[in-house]
């Protein structure tokens, strides 16, 4: 692991307070990574680059390695304009997205035109038992400098005795020239192992951008 610092006493002035120049003089430069069995740890497990696909479908690497499984998308643009960006989950490996679910969202926005702000639910984002794909952002926009970025978590997909729990922030340039940041969340009312997970758009193809699924540390 590098360096290790055995003493600072060296380091602190009269009023006990640390010295700038004592943690520069700190060879830190070893310290590279955690250690694998460090709780919180994210391990890369696979990345998706979109180039026009009606789908991104992540089929391998959720199983019962790890107990939460952490989704990033970066810089998604769709063909068209004003679309929503969703999720769905398997339980057979992808040969269909359609687990029961149900959700909650809520969204702020706001305007370039500083005219127009908001702060409230989003009663689009609610599923009530449905199967049907879950919006994650919404109305982005499809101009070549509009995308949506953000992260969803997936929390203990393989077990076989509680339902699955989610949630996800997300960031987008929308349409009609607004921010927005939305927050969404709920769970995969199943007792079966979740093993793959889908992302499109509302319409059209994802055009752009970079999915990367992560796997978590808990012990």
């Amino acid at each position: 692991m590098g360096t290790r610092i055995t003493s600072l006493s060296n380091n602190f002035d009269s009023t006990g307070k640390l010295k700038a120049a004592g943690i520069n003089n700190a060879s830190l430069s070893g310290i590279t990574a955690l250690p694998s069995g460090v709780a919180g740890k994210m391990t890369l497990l696979s990345t998706q680059t979109a180039s026009g696909d009606a789908t991104i479908n992540f089929t391998s690497s959720i199983d019962s390695t790890y107990d939460i499984y952490c989704f990033r998308y970066i810089s998604i643009h769709p063909s068209g304009d004003g679309r929503n960006f969703e999720f769905n989950a398997s339980t057979d490996g992808g040969s269909n997205y359609n687990v029961t679910k149900t959700s909650t969202s809520f969204i702020a926005y706001h305007n370039e035109a500083d005219s127009a702000t908001l702060l409230g639910y989003e009663i689009d984002g609610d599923e009530a038992q449905g199967t049907g794909y879950v919006h994650l952002a919404y109305n982005v926009g499809g101009d070549n400098d509009q995308t949506c970025s953000g992260e969803m978590w997936l929390y203990n997909p393989s077990s076989t005795t509680y339902v699955k729990h989610w949630i996800n922030v997300s960031d987008s340039y929308q349409f009609n020239d607004y921010q927005s940041n939305t927050f969404t969340g709920g769970y995969l009312n199943t007792t079966s192992a979740v093993n793959a997970i889908s992302f499109q758009f509302s319409s059209n193809n994802i055009d752009a951008g970079t999915i990367k699924l992560y796997g978590v540390s808990t012990s």
